[in-house]
C-alpha cells in the first residue's frame, strides 16, 4: 500500500517574528502519524493574500491532504476565510447553525453584547462543509478539489486540537492508509556519532520499509524505529523483533525502551522499587525539581528540593560546613558530598542528588573554569557516589545539561545500589 501525505499551514505574521511558537503543526503532525498519515512538508505564512495562495499551490504537489490553521479570527487581520472563498472559487452567505452557536457562545457563556464582527464568524463560504468548533466561534472548513481535500481550522490551540477528531474521522473515511508503528528508546552516555558506528549493521540491514531515526537532545540520543505496512498485525511482529535486536544492540547505554524523558526514566525506576527521592540543588536553582515534578504522579516518589544558591543556605540549612565552604568553595567535591548528606537528613528520603557548579558567563577561576559541575548522589544507608563534569555552553544550555546529567548520574547510582 503507498505512503499517504499531507501538508500542514500554519497562518499568522506572529509565527514569523518568533512572537508564537507553531505548536499547532507538531500536535497535527502527530495525529495524522496515528492514522497512517505522513506529512510531506509544513509551511508558516504570514498574513498576505498573495504568499497564502502560493503556498496552497505548493501544498497541494504531491500531497492529498492539506491541514490549515490560524487566519479564521474576527479581526481585520484574519484574511483566510476571504481568500479560501475567493481561492475555491465560492461566495460568502450566513450559516444559521453557526450564527446560532455563535449567539449562544455570547449569551449564555460570554454573557456580553455581539458586535457585528462577530456575527461576520458565521458568514461561511458557500463551496465548503462546516465543521462545527465547539470551543469557539470560528468554524471548521472542508474544501476540496479533485480528490484533494483542504481543511481549515482555528489558529488557537485548544479549539484546533477539540476539532482534530472529527477531522481526522474526515481523513479516514475518504482515504486508505497504510499502518505506521513506531519504537523509541532513550540512551545517554554515547555521542550520537558513535552510537551510530555502535548499530551500523543492524541499521544497514533494515527493511525498506522500516527506517531508524537519531534525535539528540541535551547528552541524549533517541532512537526511534518507523514502520509501515499494510498488514498491522505483520507490521507489529517485524517492529516488536527489530526493535529487541536494537535495544540488545545498545543495552550499555539504554535508558528507557520508550519514548519518555529521563525524568519519568528515574521516576519508573523509584515506583519499581518503593523508594523516595530529593534534590539539593546550587547551580541549578530548581530545575531538576521542574523536571521531576512535570511528571504526573510524581509525588509518590518525589519529596522536595533545598535550593541553596547561597553560601549561607548551604551552611545554616544543609549543614555544609563553614570550613569545607572556605577552604574548597562551593564548587567542590566535598561541598556536594555535605549538600547531598544535609538534604537526605533534612528531606528524609532513600535517595538524594546534589549539584553545585559554574554556569556562566562569569563567575569563573583559574582553577574552576564555567562549565565545571560537581554533583553526589547519595542514600540513606550511607552510599554516595561523586563525579564532575564540564560543560561548554551557553547558562541557560548548562543547567538543562545538568540538570539532565544528575538525574542519569542518581538513576545508575540507584540502579547499583
Amino acid at each position: 500500500m503507498e505512503k499517504l501525505f499531507a501538508s500542514v499551514i500554519t497562518i499568522g505574521d506572529e509565527l514569523l517574528i518568533g512572537q508564537v511558537v507553531d505548536t499547532n503543526s507538531a500536535f497535527i503532525g502527530q495525529e495524522l502519524n496515528k492514522i497512517g498519515v505522513f506529512v510531506r512538508y509544513r509551511f508558516a505564512v504570514g498574513d498576505e493574500a498573495n504568499d497564502i495562495k502560493t503556498v496552497l499551490d505548493q501544498a497541494s504537489l504531491g500531497t492529498d491532504i492539506i491541514l490549515i490553521t490560524g487566519g479564521l479570527g474576527p479581526t481585520a487581520d484574519d484574511i483566510t476565510k476571504p481568500l479560501l472563498c475567493e481561492y475555491f472559487g465560492g461566495k460568502m452567505q450566513v450559516h444559521q447553525p453557526t450564527l446560532d452557536h455563535v449567539t449562544r457562545l455570547f449569551e449564555k457563556v460570554f454573557h456580553r453584547p455581539m458586535i457585528e464582527s462577530n456575527r461576520k464568524q458565521a458568514e461561511i463560504p458557500d463551496v465548503c462543509t462546516v465543521i462545527p468548533n465547539e470551543k469557539g466561534t470560528a468554524p471548521g472548513m472542508l474544501f476540496e478539489k479533485g480528490r484533494k481535500i483542504y481543511i481549515a481550522m482555528p489558529g488557537v490551540p485548544g479549539e484546533m486540537k477539540a476539532m482534530m477528531p472529527v477531522v481526522l474521522q474526515i481523513i479516514q473515511q475518504r482515504f486508505a492508509a497504510p499502518s505506521i508503528e513506531h519504537r523509541t528508546l532513550l540512551t545517554m552516555g554515547l555521542g550520537e556519532s558513535f552510537l551510530a558506528e555502535q548499530i551500523k549493521d543492524f541499521e544497514a540491514a533494515l527493511p525498506s520499509n522500516v527506517k531508524l531515526a537519531y534525535l539528540p537532545n541535551y547528552g541524549q540520543v533517541r532512537l526511534r524505529l518507523t514502520g509501515h505496512g499494510a498488514g498491522k498485525k505483520e507490521l507489529v511482529q517485524q517492529m516488536d523483533s527489530l526493535f529487541s535486536e536494537l535495544k540488545s544492540k545498545v543495552g550499555d547505554v539504554l535508558v528507557a525502551d520508550e519514548d519518555i524523558p529521563m525524568e519519568a526514566a528515574i521516576g519508573k525506576l523509584l515506583l519499581e522499587k518503593g523508594k523516595t527521592m530529593s534534590t539539593a540543588e546550587s547551580c541549578t536553582g530548581g530545575y531538576i525539581a521542574h523536571l521531576l515534578t512535570a511528571i504526573p504522579g510524581s509525588s509518590a516518589y518525589y519529596y522536595g528540593s533545598l535550593v541553596s544558591y547561597d553560601y549561607r543556605i548551604k551552611a545554616d540549612v544543609l549543614k555544609v560546613k563553614q570550613a569545607t565552604l572556605d577552604t574548597h568553595g562551593a564548587v567542590s567535591e566535598e561541598t556536594v558530598k555535605e549538600m547531598a548528606a544535609g538534604a537526605l537528613d533534612l528531606l528524609q528520603t532513600d535517595y538524594t542528588i546534589a549539584v553545585s557548579g559554574i554556569m556562566g558567563p562569569g563567575g569563573a577561576t583559574p582553577d574552576k573554569p564555567v562549565g565545571l559541575v560537581w554533583m553526589a548522589a547519595a542514600s540513606k544507608d550511607g552510599a554516595m557516589q561523586t563525579r564532575s563534569f564540564h560543560f561548554r555552553f551557553d547558562r541557560r544550555r548548562n543547567i538543562e545539561m545538568t540538570a539532565t546529567n544528575a538525574l542519569n548520574f542518581l538513576r545508575k547510582f540507584i540502579i547499583d545500589s
